[in-house]
């Protein structure tokens, strides 16, 4: 059976929420096939994530980490 990649979103977003004891913005990028697709910062301070798509610069906000992953899963799939 395949590993559900949902999952794995979910560990990276969550592992962005437990960094550091500072208030740093937190990034990771997140790629297909070698290709970047979409770059998420985490705010610590606001307890938020922003996804920027980069095939067209687009970004959104979440404070919600399964409205996030759906989002990076869908980005991934296509």
């Amino acid at each position: 059976m395949k590993s559900s990649q949902l999952v794995a979103i979910i560990s990276r977003l969550e592992a962005m929420q437990q960094g550091s004891a500072d208030d740093e913005v937190r990034t990771r990028r997140f790629e297909k096939n070698g290709a970047e697709r979409g770059l998420v910062s985490f705010d610590p301070q606001t307890e938020t994530y922003e996804l920027e798509e980069l095939t067209n610069h687009q970004k959104f906000e979440f404070d919600d980490i399964d409205l996030i992953a759906m989002e990076i899963y869908d980005l991934l799939d296509d």
